[in-house]
C-alpha cells in the first residue's frame, strides 16, 4: 500500500492534542486495529499541572518523566526532565510498535521539546515515520528543532491543527482519513 496514512496533530499547549489522539485511538481500536506506542499524560496536583507521565499504550506502564520538582540537568521551562524514564518506557513502546507485526498503527504523543532532548527518542521517531506502518503523532506547535522541521517538511505526513473550535470534530475527521486508507482487517 503506497498511501500509508501518516497524521500529525499539532496545536497550542493544553488545547487538547492528547485528548484528540485518545478519542481517535478509542474509535480505531473499536474497529479491531491494534495500536502501540507512547502517550504522555499530565501530572495534576490540586488542579495544577506539575509534570508529565510517559506511558506505554499497551502495557499501561507509566512513570513521571518531567516534573517541576525534578532537579535535573535537562530542563524545559519549569520542568526538570528525566530522560532515563522516557528511554525506559517511551522509546521501547515505539520500537515495539514499529517491529511487532501484530501492531497495525504507531502512536507517538508527543514530539515536543522535552522528548526531543533524548537522542534515542529522536532516532526512534525517525524510524517510526520511515516505517511502512500507519502512524499518528502529536507535535509541539512552535518548536523549531531539526526533527520537527523535518517532520513538517515531509510530504508523506498530513498535519492538522487542533483548536478550541475544532477539537470536538477533528477526531472524526482524522478517523475518516485513517479509515479510507487503512487496509481491511481480514
Amino acid at each position: 500500500m503506497d498511501d500509508i496514512p501518516k497524521i500529525g496533530i499539532t496545536g497550542m499547549p493544553s488545547v487538547g492534542k492528547t485528548q484528540t489522539l485518545l478519542k481517535i485511538i478509542e474509535k480505531i481500536e473499536k474497529s479491531g486495529y491494534v495500536l502501540e506506542g507512547m502517550i504522555t499524560e499530565p501530572v495534576i496536583v490540586k488542579k495544577k499541572r506539575v509534570g508529565f507521565y510517559v506511558a506505554d499504550w499497551q502495557t499501561k506502564e507509566k512513570k513521571v518523566f518531567a516534573h517541576i520538582d525534578f532537579d535535573t540537568k535537562d530542563k524545559v521551562g519549569n520542568y526538570g526532565v528525566d530522560l532515563d524514564v522516557l528511554e525506559e518506557i517511551g522509546v521501547p513502546a515505539i520500537e515495539k510498535a514499529i517491529n511487532d507485526e501484530d501492531v497495525d498503527i504507531i502512536i507517538i504523543d508527543e514530539i515536543g521539546k522535552m522528548e526531543m532532548l533524548s537522542e534515542k527518542f529522536c532516532e526512534v521517531v525517525a524510524d517510526a515515520l520511515d516505517s511502512d506502518k500507519p502512524i499518528i503523532v502529536t507535535l509541539h506547535k512552535k518548536s523549531r528543532t531539526p526533527l520537527l522541521q523535518d517532520i513538517r517538511r515531509r510530504d508523506d505526513i498530513r498535519i492538522l491543527e487542533v483548536t478550541a473550535v475544532n477539537r470536538n470534530l477533528l477526531p472524526y475527521k482524522i478517523e475518516k482519513i485513517m479509515a479510507e486508507k487503512l487496509p481491511p482487517l481480514f
